[in-house]
């Protein structure tokens, strides 16, 4: 048999809990999902800089590459021009 003193307690708890849930719970939260959409953002952020990077790198790669397949072997013959070359 339940306690008739315990039906009240456990009402008045409840609703402190529920009180207690709105005041602190919540908020902290709030505050929690607000610092995870901050850190998206800089993670965001820092992957578009890494992107931009990245085709900066690919564009100078591709210099590169076009240089020396199309002018491989006039470069080797400019090189050794210069270094035939005499200093003056």
């Amino acid at each position: 048999m339940i306690n008739p003193l315990l039906i009240p307690i456990l009402g008045i708890s409840c609703g402190l809990l529920a009180i207690i849930g709105g005041v602190f719970v919540r908020p902290w939260f709030k505050l929690k999902e607000r610092q995870m959409e901050i850190e998206a953002q800089m993670v965001a952020e820092k992957a578009a800089q890494y992107a931009a990077q990245t085709e900066r790198l690919e564009q100078r790669v591709r210099v590169l590459e076009r240089i020396v397949t199309d002018r491989g072997i006039a470069v080797a013959d400019e090189i050794e021009k210069l270094r035939e070359a005499p200093l003056n």
